[in-house]
């Protein structure tokens, strides 16, 4: 029998809490903006969106009211897994970034593998002179003094939370050592198989975006777990689309958005809304002879709970 052709989960990350609204205008922003940004993406061809809650000026913010109205607007006009971010935003307490797990039970949600100096600062030079909001360059210029902090303490009891909540954890890693953190924690049995990871590089504060660096992620996926373990990739900047390529003929799936790149081009040209990236993206994969996975058939892979049993 032929084997079954793989099929690519493409995932959006229609928001997140690193871009302002001073760098695109197109950033989705509020409960409409990014509920409908994950709606259009998901009708592009996404079979995940992730999502992050921001107030109308932009403004990232933990409040779980929010982010209830957006996952809620989203599920009524879409079958898109919903994945919910740990992260947050620089600046919030793990137990604020956390909260979002046991009140909406997910059938997925990002995890933070390690700790990290997750440094914005550069960006706001961009913005200075003249940023569209107050909040905007003090948020970026604060993240010089932050630690993006996830103790091991902070990672159990954060697998406890997904474990009793029926989530599946997506493992991002944002530097080499991040891979030994997760190998730690399923020796001890306190992963679930199968493992999805998620690679993060190029933030400043850890690994660098190149080749070399996402082979080494991959090969030691490979290694560690087998078939037991998926893989994606995040990449930024306006040469996003070739190392997220790379993550797919690697073996592994890719993620785009607005929260990682606001641009649809080399030439810094911005992208008007994710579903642009997200329709770049499934025209290269048809070109390389790859199938898109339905929401459906993305479940089937990362074996989540399904959309009837989370809480929103």
């Amino acid at each position: 029998m032929a084997k079954k052709e793989r099929k690519i989960i493409v995932t959006a990350a229609v928001t997140g809490a690193i871009h302002t609204p001073s760098m695109s205008p197109y950033l989705p922003c509020g409960v409409q903006g990014i509920s409908q940004a994950a709606i259009d993406a998901a009708n592009a061809g996404a079979s995940m969106v992730h999502i992050h809650a921001r107030e109308d000026n932009g403004k990232p913010t933990s409040d779980l009211d929010t982010m209830g109205q957006i996952l809620s607007r989203i599920k009524e006009n879409s079958d898109v897994i919903i994945g919910i971010t740990t992260g947050g935003a620089i600046g919030m307490s793990v137990e604020e970034r956390m909260a979002s797990i046991p009140r909406f039970k997910p059938e997925i949600a990002s995890f933070n593998s390690g700790s990290v100096n997750f440094n914005l600062a550069g960006l706001a030079a961009s913005i200075e002179a003249n940023p569209t909001y107050d909040w905007e360059v003090p948020f970026l210029k604060g993240t010089e003094k932050n630690v993006f902090q996830n103790t091991f303490a902070d990672m159990k009891k954060c697998l406890d939370m997904m474990h009793e909540a029926g989530t599946v954890p997506e493992f991002e890693v944002f530097d080499l050592g991040q891979l030994n953190n997760i190998k730690t924690l399923h020796k001890q049995g306190l992963i679930r198989e199968p493992l999805y990871f998620q690679f993060v590089p190029g933030v400043m504060g850890g690994i660098p975006m190149t080749a070399e660096n996402l082979m080494y992620f991959v090969n030691h996926v490979k290694a560690d777990y087998g078939d037991k373990a998926n893989f994606s990739m995040v990449a930024g900047g306006r040469r996003s689309f070739r190392f997220e390529t790379m993550s797919v003929i690697l073996g592994g799936n890719m993620r785009v958005g607005m929260e990682d790149s606001l641009y649809i081009n080399p030439q810094g040209e911005l992208a008007v809304s994710n579903a642009q990236q997200v329709e770049k993206v499934v025209k290269i994969l048809h070109d390389l002879d790859f199938e898109i996975a339905t929401p459906d058939e993305a479940r089937e892979i990362l074996q989540t709970k399904g959309r009837d049993k989370v809480n929103f």
